[in-house]
């Protein structure tokens, strides 16, 4: 019986000594599909937001824009620029005396009415952080080629001519713009 059990037991280290690994089998990588990319989705490009556009969105310049259309500024104040717009509010307007509105949108009044807007535009970009003290005794030249005293004052409040800048540095596209309570009048004689 001790020869069968050590017959046994060979036979067992034999079965093992063939089962176990004396070389390494080398593994084939299985190939994994990676995801599919996403298609690109270009988004369309968003038109730049002119002065023009700007105003044209804020309901407190509609009269503005009305007078921009009326002296065919739109196109010009839609260009490159850049520009500073120094731009009234329709109370601004409704503040100048009875009538004057409607009389500078009359198509025979293009002219004054071009001078007056465009004495509210400098060219390049004036942030309210780049506008001087009031003691500099400073002037900026306008579109219109008239002076216009921008400042800040003593007191802290930003100024063109009279009126006040109410809210300063919205940016468009091809400039900025300040906004300001009353309507810039240039002296006829200038």
């Amino acid at each position: 019986m001790k020869s069968l059990f050590l017959a046994a037991a060979a036979a067992s280290a034999l079965v093992l000594a063939a089962c176990s690994p004396t070389e390494t089998t080398p593994v084939t990588p299985v190939a994994v599909e990676e995801p599919a990319a996403e298609p690109v989705v270009e988004l369309p490009v968003p038109a730049p937001t002119t002065i023009v556009d700007v105003a044209a969105a804020n309901p407190d310049f509609s009269t503005l824009v009305s007078a921009i259309q009326a002296a065919g500024l739109t196109e010009t104040l839609s260009g490159p620029g850049p520009f500073t717009v120094f731009a009234p509010t329709n109370a601004a307007f409704a503040a100048l005396p009875a009538g004057t509105l409607d009389s500078l949108l009359l198509p025979e009044n293009k002219d004054q009415l071009t001078r007056i807007l465009t004495y509210h535009v400098v060219s390049g970009k004036v942030m309210a952080a780049d506008l001087p003290a009031a003691d500099a005794g400073t002037v900026t030249s306008t579109v219109a080629g008239l002076d216009l005293s921008v400042r800040i004052e003593a007191d802290g409040a930003a100024k063109a001519n009279e009126a006040t800048i109410t809210s300063a540095d919205i940016e468009a596209s091809n400039g900025v713009i300040h906004v300001i309570d009353t309507v810039l009048i240039p002296r006829m004689e200038e």
